[in-house]
């Protein structure tokens, strides 16, 4: 029996596998798909936080040499500078699915994940001592956890009668990558459809989006609706043919009840499915992944007890559930509507005022989100910045220093801490730092002694010239003492 089994290979199983693997545990991926390659490019982008994540892996340069920054997010009509931004990546990162997948395989495929292909999943079933995978045409796989990273119409999630809730579609979007006919220059529409356009990418092919006249159905769109639509929009199909790729995706609306229940999780589209608008499908499955690995990773080595997995489900439903919002306000204006405009066009003067675009470039890009809202220091749940740090070692920063996925007690001031039962488990430091503490929105904030980390990045304990509450935050976050 393995400790967990991943199903789904896309980002969100990737990253996950990956986070489970550096946490010492023995998991197996089971993908449908024969290999790795997807049909077209997919979705693309990624935000600040996610590129941040990856840093604390010490795999972000091979994305970024991958991609192209680009320095603004938009709401509505406005541009959103994300220049400012307190991190060492004030940017989105343009680049699509296909390729963030191959970067990740190679990254888990270099801490020897365990991927089985060609395996169709057809129901889990689960009891007090672990799991059951059930297989089209072969024997189940047994796990401890089985982990649900298979999109929107996620298997896992209808087998484990986990229900999803918000609103219903009110439109339906065609994309496809096509070839053309004359290579058609870049073309752009907005009306009271939605929004259609055609972007070449080179080699004859193109880039289409075109909103449907009205709700399509749920099975797959055939090359005739897509000509269909394309000519009711603009007059002409443009000699659309030879698809690589032909979806219909809406602004339905839907989040998981639950993204645990027992020895089932979910993450990544099977936990939360919206508008593609905005980018941020991608960013929220590696984030999801993130935040359950090291987890999931104690439990199941039995360092923590399951309560442990409850905390997955209490910090990012809320966190999905704000990034949903966005995708809706977001969704709501692209289309031609006077008094949708209207509200756009007030909300663009706004934003357009000095800082107060700034906390929704903090949503979009993730960088905002704090698990333990309530009274200590604003450090607490939040991301931990990346500092540049002088150590014993040498210069190092906090992101370096999160690589192994291991709790990191950062000492930076004050007097000197003991780790005590905790010492095996958590990378103890000290160093020093001595320029501003610096967090989205908030601004500069009041410079800690020391902080424990968490291994997703996030403030587990603030340490303000004493070691009062450390026992305890190390007990909760990474299990009992040893006794």
């Amino acid at each position: 029996m393995h400790d967990a089994v991943i199903v789904g290979c896309g980002p969100t199983g990737l990253m996950l596998a990956g986070e489970l693997r550096l946490a010492g545990v023995d998991a197996v991926v089971l993908e449908r798909r024969a290999s790795q390659e997807l049909a077209g490019s997919r979705g693309g982008g990624i935000h600040s936080r996610t590129i941040e994540l990856l840093d604390q892996r010490g795999i972000a340069d091979r994305f970024l040499a991958a991609g192209k920054t680009v320095q603004t997010a938009s709401f509505g009509n406005t541009q959103l500078d994300l220049g400012g931004l307190p991190t060492r990546h004030p940017y989105t990162l343009a680049l699509f699915q296909n390729h963030i997948e191959q970067l990740l395989l190679e990254w888990v495929q270099g801490l020897g994940v365990e991927i089985r292909r060609g395996v169709e999943v057809t129901g889990v079933s689960a009891d007090d001592d672990g799991a059951e995978v059930q297989l089209a045409g072969g024997g189940p796989v047994r796990g401890r956890y089985v982990v649900g990273t298979d999109g929107g119409r996620s298997v896992v999630r209808r087998s484990a009668g986990i229900p999803m809730v918000g609103p219903d579609a009110t439109r339906s979007s065609l994309i496809a990558e096509v070839k053309a006919a004359g290579e058609p220059g870049q073309q752009g529409k907005v009306d009271a459809r939605g929004i259609h356009g055609l972007y070449p990418m080179g080699g004859g092919m193109v880039r289409v989006v075109v909103t449907e006249a009205s709700l399509g159905p749920a099975t797959e769109p055939t090359l005739a609706d897509l000509r269909e639509a394309l000519t009711q929009v603009f007059g002409t199909d443009f000699g659309v043919h030879s698809p690589t790729w032909l979806s219909r995706f809406t602004d339905a609306t839907r989040q998981a009840e639950a993204y645990r229940k027992g020895r089932v999780l979910l993450a990544g589209d099977a936990a939360h499915v919206h508008s593609p608008t905005g980018g941020l499908g991608i960013g929220l499955g590696l984030q999801d992944a993130v935040n359950l690995g090291w987890k999931l990773g104690q439990v199941v080595r039995c360092v923590a007890t399951e309560a442990l997995l409850d905390t997955y489900h209490a910090e990012r439903h809320p966190a999905g559930e704000r990034a949903l919002k966005y995708t809706m306000a977001q969704s709501l204006f692209q289309k031609a509507d006077p008094r949708q405009e209207a509200l756009r066009d007030l909300l663009g003067e706004v934003l357009r005022v000095d800082g107060a675009g700034t906390p929704i470039a903090a949503l979009v890009t993730g960088l905002d989100v704090a698990y333990h809202r309530g009274p200590g220091h604003p450090l607490l749940g939040r991301r931990m910045p990346d500092l540049d740090l002088a150590t014993p070692a040498g210069p190092a920063t906090v992101y370096g220093l999160l690589h192994s996925a291991r709790p990191l007690l950062l000492e930076v001031g004050g007097p000197a801490l003991e780790a005590g039962s905790w010492a095996g488990r958590v990378l103890h430091t000290r160093a020093t730092y001595d320029a501003a503490w610096q967090l989205p929105v908030l601004g500069t904030v009041a410079a800690p002694t020391a902080v424990l980390v968490r291994p997703d990045g996030y403030v587990a304990w603030v340490g303000q010239g004493s070691a009062d509450g450390l026992a305890e935050a190390l007990g909760t976050w990474f299990g009992p003492a040893n006794p």
